[in-house]
């Protein structure tokens, strides 16, 4: 059940448009969008990504097949082929690409500096290089970044107090992602005011997360801080499973993960994202360079409470914390 609702900055941006460019009449060409999805076409999120987008395209009167055409890439679990399907993106000259997340942002950076980008789901774009300032991005590259790092320290609270037996926690992550070392960081920073040691665990693939999983249950009184990358997706079933069979209780950065049997997630209404992305990519689309449209922060988050998976870990997770969720999966 969702109990709150956010307004987002952009929708009051909106407001503020000129009329003149808002009663724009769409051109008569087929415009052509890269959409880039960042998980595997099978990934029921995906297609919720998917449908949040071309909602928002909808609601501002492009309508697939008539007057836009959008080229779907979806998310490999190889990274070596980041860079080729960057290529084959680009190649194919959309006039805007919407993409999710650092790396790909990165890998399409690589390739083009024309083609406008609209990212979401970027920690921090000034630092990775892509935009030269949040409110002056300067170049081909806009788009909405999901929170700053101190929300690591907040899912280690949360973590805490739904478990308030730990006393360790892994903190989990690609070793490559760019915001690595200063989520870890921020966890790090916490972690003394809740009586809680730190262990980072990299991963790469599907033998090292199982490795590390259970290296780290050997001890008692665990818990695990699961940080935003495409590993952590494209590997959750096993990352989730792998936790409840060694009773680890543990948080992630996204709703699916909850869905999947996770005991509590926390971060991004994702389909506000896309739909917002669907906005900046119109207005590029109608005439606005990438360069003008200001870097945004999201302002919308959910918590995700899975009572069942709290049970199979015998937690009684604080009635505090269940009022506080947008859902409680019973």
């Amino acid at each position: 059940m969702r109990r709150r609702e956010f307004i987002t900055l952009l929708g009051g941006a909106a407001a503020a448009w000129p009329l003149a460019a808002r009663a724009q009449q769409q051109p008569d060409r087929m415009r052509r969008i890269g959409f880039w999805v960042g998980e595997p076409e099978s990934n029921p999120d995906a297609q919720r990504r998917v449908g949040a987008f071309k909602q928002g395209l909808q609601s501002l009167n492009w309508r697939e097949g008539q007057n836009v055409k959008i080229e779907y890439r979806w998310a490999v679990l190889n990274p070596d082929r980041i860079h080729d399907d960057a290529a084959s993106l680009v190649a194919l000259d959309p006039d805007v690409i919407v993409t999710t997340g650092a790396p790909t942002v990165a890998a399409l950076h690589q390739v083009t500096r024309s083609i406008p980008i609209v990212f979401t789901f970027v920690t921090d774009p000034v630092r990775d290089g892509f935009v030269t300032s949040l409110s002056h991005p300067g170049g081909n590259i806009t788009g909405f970044a999901i929170f700053e790092h101190t929300m690591a320290g907040k899912w280690l609270e949360m973590l805490k107090e739904a478990a308030p037996h730990i006393t360790r926690v892994a903190v989990m992550q690609n070793p490559e992602h760019p915001a690595w070392p200063t989520y870890l960081n921020a966890v790090a920073t916490v972690a003394p005011t809740v009586g809680v040691q730190v262990t980072p665990t990299p991963v790469h693939d599907a033998a090292e997360i199982e490795h590390a999983i259970s290296a780290f249950a050997n001890e008692p009184n665990g818990g695990l801080i699961v940080l935003p990358s495409g590993i952590a997706i494209n590997y959750r079933e096993q990352i989730i499973a792998t936790v409840l069979q060694h009773r680890i209780p543990a948080i992630f950065p996204e709703r699916v993960f909850a869905e999947s049997g996770g005991l509590l997630s926390y971060g991004v209404v994702q389909s506000e994202m896309y739909r917002l992305a669907a906005a900046y990519a119109d207005r590029i689309l109608k005439g606005s360079k990438p360069s003008e449209l200001p870097v945004q922060f999201a302002t919308a988050f959910e918590l995700v409470i899975n009572l069942k998976t709290a049970k199979a870990l015998d937690l009684e997770v604080p009635l505090h914390l269940q009022q506080r969720a947008d859902e409680v999966i019973e």
